[in-house]
């Protein structure tokens, strides 16, 4: 049965969008608020079960824009460890605290936001693709995603250091959340989320998924790049001060 509760889609269809518009031209960032939203009229589980074919779906029109655009090396470093924190978000499923990953998530990302902006030289060497970090922060994304969506702020902090063109970082990030959110369907499928209501409901607003990406590609266009980067670093602060404030006040009541 298809959720009819008109308060579910006044959430839902700003938040998709939101994730659209974040996925398409900001490599992500804002776009961790989605699962928050949607989570905020039906449970944490179910917002992700709802929301990861509608990402799929996203992905596929990112991975048309940006197929010519990402980077080969870090990819060869970044896919092994997502798939290990997948497997170590399926085998703990039954056993995570939602909110205490949240808190962690925005913990991590304030830090780091908080570095960037606290540094006495905003421009600092960039950093070269780093297999011991990269593997590392991959599977933290790889957890992360597989238990809320919230694979962004690992990715950004192995990234953003390596100063990449715009369009390469969104293009990085793009084809990577395209192969973890693909590989998610096969757990989540195992693990019984996707019941018939989930996927009508998905189905049902999945054509906001396209929309959503286009209007990204065309705000990324149109962003220089010390905007970009500045746009990228308040949006992982919004993010983190969202997910601390739900953990926080969770796990107080």
């Amino acid at each position: 049965m298809l959720i009819s509760d008109p308060l579910f889609y006044a959430v839902v269809i700003p938040a998709i969008l939101l994730v659209g518009i974040s996925k398409g031209g900001f490599g992500g960032g804002v776009g961790l608020i989605g699962t928050p939203m949607v989570a905020l009229v039906t449970t944490p589980t179910r917002a992700a079960a709802i929301l990861l074919p509608i990402l799929c779906a996203m992905d596929i029109v990112g991975v048309i824009a940006y197929r010519r655009s990402w980077d080969p090396v870090n990819m060869r470093i970044l896919v092994p460890g997502s798939v290990l924190g997948i497997l170590l978000g399926t085998a703990t499923f039954r056993f995570l605290d939602e909110n205490l990953i949240r808190l962690m998530i925005g913990v991590l990302a304030l830090a780091f936001v908080l570095r960037y902006w606290l540094a006495r030289k905003p421009v600092v060497e960039p950093k070269t693709p780093d297999r011991r970090a990269g593997s590392f922060w991959a599977a933290v994304s790889g957890f992360t995603s597989f238990v809320a969506h919230a694979g962004g702020p690992p990715l950004s902090v192995y990234l953003l250091p390596q100063n990449m063109d715009k369009t390469l970082f969104v293009g990085t990030t793009v084809i990577y959340f395209a192969f973890v959110n693909y590989l998610k369907l096969v757990p989540y499928s195992l693990l019984g989320q996707f019941s018939g209501e989930n996927l009508l409901t998905s189905l049902i607003l999945s054509p906001l998924a396209p929309l959503g990406m286009w209007l990204g590609i065309w705000l990324h266009r149109r962003i220089d790049e010390r905007l970009f980067y500045q746009t990228v670093h308040l949006m992982l602060g919004v993010v983190g001060l969202k997910l601390l404030y739900d953990g926080l006040a969770a796990l107080i009541v």
